[in-house]
């Protein structure tokens, strides 16, 4: 355990920001899921939209890298294209 005040607070802040990482991280995977899962063209278009949304404020957030975003975007944006 610190016994710095300050890196009382820095314990703090970590595991309440690992808690958030996790739940938006797990909403991430989640919404990536549901495009690859989904039935029709239009139900994966909606779900794509989604994930956009999702990946990029994680890209913003520093979640995941910004690259790692676009690659996610790029290949998915592929997917629903190409559903038939």
């Amino acid at each position: 355990m610190p016994r710095i005040e300050s890196a009382k607070k820095a314990m703090r802040q970590s595991r309440r920001r690992a808690v958030i990482n996790r739940t938006q991280r797990s909403a991430l995977r989640t919404a990536l899921k549901r495009v690859r899962a989904a039935g029709t063209k239009q139900d994966a278009a909606t779900a794509y939209a989604t994930a956009v949304r999702l990946l990029d404020r994680a890209a913003q957030k520093g979640l995941i890298h910004p690259n790692n975003a676009a690659r996610h975007k790029s290949r998915l944006a592929k997917y629903v294209r190409t559903k038939a």
